[in-house]
């Protein structure tokens, strides 16, 4: 599956089984586990909501499917909707998903969406 596949279905429903019990902040750089991507993420909007913008792609993640999204913004204006959580949507081949990001802890930030009966989960480290 291709990362801007992964990335659109990942943000689509996020959900976790327990709420982190910290004050997050979300803004910074983040990397996939795998390596294979980068995101800047920022306060947008109102300034309580959340963006992110690709900003980096591995040499084999430098594909036809995921240049297109190379420092563009893939996530636009998601709200705080409590205990570390925003709630978003993302545009993706025409289509547009909602979901939940959330930070289970100060360095780690996990997503997991779903469109139909199609789940998938994306984790991120700070650096």
């Amino acid at each position: 599956m291709h990362l801007a596949t992964r990335l659109a279905a990942a943000i689509v429903a996020i959900g976790l089984v327990a709420t982190p019990s910290f004050a997050a902040d979300p803004t910074g750089t983040w990397q996939s586990t795998t390596g294979e991507s980068r995101y800047k993420v920022s306060y947008c909007g109102d300034g309580t909501q959340l963006c992110a913008k690709l900003t980096w792609l591995r040499d084999d993640a430098r594909t036809a499917e995921n240049l297109p999204y190379l420092g563009r913004y893939v996530v636009r204006g998601a709200v705080p909707a409590g205990g570390n959580q925003w709630e978003g949507s993302v545009s993706y081949n025409g289509e547009t998903f909602a979901g939940r990001v959330t930070m289970v802890s100060a360095n780690a930030l996990r997503l997991k969406g779903c469109k139909g009966m199609f789940c998938q989960s994306m984790e991120f480290n700070r650096i």
